[in-house]
């Protein structure tokens, strides 16, 4: 059994909880007082998380839309902090399939709002297929019909992060 700060707070679910934003999210939320579930594909990636403990995990994947039901049952909103950086071309085809099955079963557990975290870009101009496929990922969570908050944002640099380390391992190579 999980604590919760509590019950009469609303739950919200943080999906990318073992990446960078996610991972220094879920302590904000339990420190605001909210009740927080965690959506992840493999829980064991949890291990060692200071909050682990007061929160509510389950184990799903936006690519199997059935394993979400569980996950959104009871939901108020939703932070979706997901994005395929897979090695392959289709990645943005991913993208699409997470983000549409996503926002389906939010809206039909009446989940009231999700937060994305996407890229900028100026969706008229030519971006990369990287900037183009976070931007059609808020797209098709806008198209589900559920209430959806859209923060864009250009490479997050912090201590920890993946754009953080592979830029140390870089000046630490250049360095030596």
């Amino acid at each position: 059994m999980h604590k919760f700060q509590s019950q009469t707070q609303p739950l919200i679910l943080v999906t990318g909880a073992t990446g960078y934003v996610g991972g220094r999210l879920v302590p904000r939320l339990l420190q605001a007082g909210y009740r927080v579930r965690v959506l992840v594909r493999d829980p064991k990636r949890l291990e060692g998380r200071f909050w682990l403990n007061n929160v509510n995990v389950v184990k799903g994947d936006v690519y199997k839309p059935d394993s979400l039901d569980e996950a959104m049952s009871g939901v108020y909103a939703a932070y979706y902090l997901i994005h395929s950086m897979s090695g392959s071309d289709d990645f943005h085809q991913l993208d699409l399939i997470g983000s549409r099955n996503f926002g389906q079963i939010a809206n039909k557990t009446g989940v009231q709002r999700i937060i994305y975290l996407g890229g900028l870009g100026d969706p008229q101009s030519s971006l990369s297929n990287h900037l183009r496929s976070r931007q059609q990922t808020g797209d098709e969570l806008r198209n589900s019909g559920v209430s959806v908050t859209e923060f864009r944002a250009a490479v997050i640099v912090g201590s920890g992060s993946l754009s953080f380390e592979m830029i140390r391992y870089l000046t630490e190579r250049v360095l030596s």
